[in-house]
């Protein structure tokens, strides 16, 4: 199982996804870019209260005044009305509709986005005299390099934040997340390490959970890092993005194994595990093939939604296929391990067993059916809210199911007297040569 475990993680590392675009924008004004998409999209902000910002510098103005070069601004769902419209807009037609215009004769140039009732979608776009026409080789003229700043008003009004309405606060969620997992540290890495160390039948499930934990701190230090930096540039630093991406990754294919390492005896193949090998794929072709493919077909849907969606960091709203197909990747394995466990405690006679069998139900559960069900209750919010009730509501639930599995795997009372009691039902058991003593 080691070699499976290096295979998809493996398979992770082959793609390092790109961070998500800043809202600092840098780039150049094409002509040829603009006449061939009518209008070329530059990028798009979620603005929100009285004072957003729109700045935009560039310095070859005799070349922006020649071609009569503009900023379009779209709202959002206005945008999404004219591509859906069955009257059949011509070019100009479509850029007259703009809800604000920005003509680019200067320098530097000031729009301010006031009067939003609620946040919004704006797109910006660019386009000159040569984009609603057919002439290719007139548009053939100089580019003009930009630097675009885009801000909305922070706590007293002033247009100096750079974050969005659906990134705000996520720097504030990030730096508490990290401080609790160094206060949590401080207390318990010292006793947990001990405990790894004197090994004892939980010996590879507390390392390949607390793996899994080190790979979340992981990713939400670089998140941190990451908004840190972005909240003063609105650029960020994008390796660190892209780093908290991988971690994640790394993080759900790690705890993915555990479970079914837990489960693959339950569920799947329902065949008794060897005593003396505690936490051990069945040696079964079919056991293995199941678990390769389970693996491996997350691994690669995780990597499919990232390509799809890079402009969110860690968690999505799973609006294209690759998300659709890991919720029901991950309903699949709810079900399968609930009607596994169902079957179990239906016909379990012992109190005790029970309720450690319903308590590692609570936390594998809660781990697979986090994302899927945040995913189908964000879709009540408003659309700049969805993506952070989905980050921050898996974040929480996916450390609450790891600290069940800790409290259980830890527990001299639970675990241990109930790996003692019986080896016929439990995956986990504890070998002969250890029922004498405990390990903790």
């Amino acid at each position: 199982m080691g070699g499976l475990r290096l295979l998809a993680v493996a398979l992770t590392c082959c793609w390092w996804p790109q961070g998500s675009q800043g809202k600092t924008l840098r780039g150049s004004f094409s002509s040829t870019a603009a006449q061939d998409a009518q209008g070329q999209r530059i990028g798009h902000f979620e603005f929100h209260g009285d004072h957003a910002l729109l700045c935009v510098r560039i310095n070859n103005i005799a070349v922006a005044v020649g071609k009569e070069a503009k900023l379009y601004l779209f709202q959002a769902q206005e945008w999404l009305k004219l591509q859906q419209s069955s009257h059949g807009y011509s070019c100009s037609e479509k850029l007259s509709k703009a809800q604000l215009t920005m003509t680019m004769n200067q320098t530097e140039h000031n729009l301010t986005v006031s009067q939003i009732p609620s946040p919004q979608t704006w797109h910006v776009f660019y386009a000159d005299k040569y984009t609603c026409q057919d002439d290719k080789e007139n548009s053939q003229v100089e580019d003009i390099p930009f630097e675009m700043v885009l801000l909305n008003p922070d706590a007293e009004g002033n247009p100096f934040d750079h974050f969005s309405a659906g990134e705000s606060g996520l720097h504030e969620f990030f730096f508490l997340l990290v401080l609790v997992y160094f206060v949590i540290a401080c207390i318990y890495a010292q006793s947990l390490w001990q405990a790894i160390k004197k090994g004892g039948p939980m010996h590879m499930i507390l390392k390949v959970l607390t793996t899994a934990l080190l790979l979340q701190a992981g990713s939400a230090l670089a998140n941190y890092i990451h908004f840190s930096s972005y909240s003063k540039d609105g650029i960020g630093v994008p390796f660190m993005g892209s780093l908290a991406e991988f971690f994640d990754i790394a993080s759900q294919i790690q705890m993915l194994y555990l479970l079914l390492s837990l489960c693959m005896g339950w569920t799947i193949v329902r065949m008794k595990k060897s005593q003396s090998r505690p936490l051990q794929w069945d040696s079964t072709p079919a056991s293995t093939g199941i678990a390769v493919f389970i693996v491996m077909t997350q691994s690669v849907l995780l990597l499919w939604e990232q390509f799809e969606d890079i402009s969110h960091h860690s968690y999505h709203s799973h609006h294209n296929l690759a998300g659709i197909l890991l919720i029901v990747l991950r309903i699949c394995l709810a079900l399968s391990l609930g009607c596994g466990l169902y079957q179990i405690i239906t016909v379990e006679r012992s109190t005790l067993k029970r309720e450690f069998y319903i308590t590692f139900a609570k936390g594998c559960i809660l781990w697979f059916l986090c994302h899927p069900v945040l995913a189908c209750i964000s879709v009540i919010f408003s659309d700049y809210q969805r993506d952070k009730v989905i980050t921050i509501g898996v974040i929480l639930c996916q450390s609450v199911s790891m600290v069940i599995l800790y409290r259980l795997f830890l527990s001299h009372s639970l675990y241990w007297e109930v790996s003692s009691l019986s080896s016929v039902t439990l995956p986990l058991t504890i070998s002969s040569g250890h029922k004498s003593r405990p390990h903790f």
